[in-house]
């Protein structure tokens, strides 16, 4: 499963709606190649937004159909707005990533695990300076509670190990996945739905956190 991993990341394998975001990740690895900055420098974020903007001009790929109205919830790393019944449209900076290709990774991440509530990236949204992706993701109503103890039993038995709190590992992959609080993993009719998913991979930098 590494070496799929390692072909969804690339572009060689295809994963749900992971056509634009891998195409911006071969492009920052290729613009990098120019940089002398290591990824933990604060300045290497701000340069990558710099070529990030770049692309997306030269793609047309800003995203103006935000109707600001619809505003649902934020959190440190994202605004959530109603899109319509049945997707939610959020926007994020990416504070939680060293990098914008980190958060990219863990989009795709995400729709490798779990296609039923899988990322679209719809393009890009600027604000008061800041760099917002906007994706949209399909609308979950829960009916019930989650039970964080069949979180943990879903994910021991997909390989992953709780390492604190809401948050698990998995050795095998070299994976990370944050914050799986009753918030970000929904229940509907006795499934579970994961909507709000933090990746690190590879997780080597992060699992001492």
């Amino acid at each position: 499963m590494r070496d799929e991993l390692q072909n969804v990341i690339s572009g060689k394998s295809k994963v749900r709606h992971g056509t634009n975001i891998q195409a911006i990740i071969r492009y920052l690895r290729t613009s990098e190649k120019s940089s002398t900055l290591d990824k933990s420098d604060k300045r290497f974020k701000r340069e990558e937004t710099t070529r990030l903007k770049t692309y997306i001009d030269n793609h047309g790929f800003w995203f103006e159909e935000i109707d600001l109205n619809n505003y649902v919830s934020e959190g440190a790393e994202q605004k959530v707005y109603l899109k319509d019944n049945a997707s939610v449209l959020k926007l994020n900076d990416a504070i939680y990533y060293l990098s914008w290709e980190d958060y990219f990774i863990s989009l795709l991440l995400h729709n490798y695990f779990f296609p039923d509530t899988a990322y679209h990236l719809l393009g890009f949204f600027e604000n008061e300076n800041v760099v917002y992706a906007a994706v949209e993701q399909p609308f979950v109503k829960a009916d019930q509670v989650t039970n964080l103890a069949f979180v943990e039993q879903f994910m021991n038995a997909n390989g992953f190990q709780k390492i604190r709190n809401n948050d698990y590992f998995n050795p095998n992959l070299e994976i990370i996945l944050e914050d799986l609080h009753d918030e970000n993993v929904l229940t509907a009719e006795g499934i579970l739905y994961f909507i709000d998913t933090v990746f690190y991979y590879p997780a080597v930098y992060n699992v001492s956190k």
